[in-house]
């Protein structure tokens, strides 16, 4: 029988974004949220978001987004993570108002979830790479927070 997964808490991702840029080509919604800086911190590590990469946002016709965040990520000890995600952002047309208008809005009231990997270098940080892990966000009025946890 296969056993039931457990969530284990690595980190917490503060990111800020420039000014987006939209996309107007054949696929309606697209937007690009580039990193402008931000910070993460867990129970074994810490340090800072590197500028450089960014949300590439789909918007679909259902009024849903898909999300291609990939980023990197430098801990205190000067250590490279890479992080790829891919996501679902789902809010009613009002909630999304709001956002958009620069108003603080409580995660409760939308759907931000995602699936992350880890590409690490080293053994002290090699566990990242061997784990599924999935995030709970929250748009702030200059970018995101994700609470990311390892599957077990």
């Amino acid at each position: 029988m296969v056993g039931t997964p457990s969530l284990d808490f690595r980190m917490r991702i503060v990111v800020r974004f420039a000014d987006p840029l939209a996309i107007e080509g054949p696929l309606p919604g697209r937007r690009i949220l580039h990193v402008a800086s931000g910070e993460f911190e867990g129970p074994d590590l810490r340090g800072e978001v590197l500028p450089g990469g960014g949300d590439w946002v789909l918007g679909r016709g259902d009024g849903s987004a898909e999300l291609d965040i990939r980023f990197a990520l430098r801990t205190c000890l000067n250590e490279i993570l890479y992080l790829r995600s891919t996501g679902l952002f789902v809010a009613p047309a009002a909630v999304l108002a709001r956002l958009r208008g620069g108003e603080d809005v409580s995660p409760d009231d939308y759907y931000f979830r995602t699936s992350v990997l880890f590409e690490a270098a080293g053994a002290r940080l090699s566990h990242l790479n061997q784990a599924l892990h999935v995030g709970a966000g929250q748009r702030t009025p200059s970018g995101m927070i994700t609470n990311l946890f390892a599957i077990s």
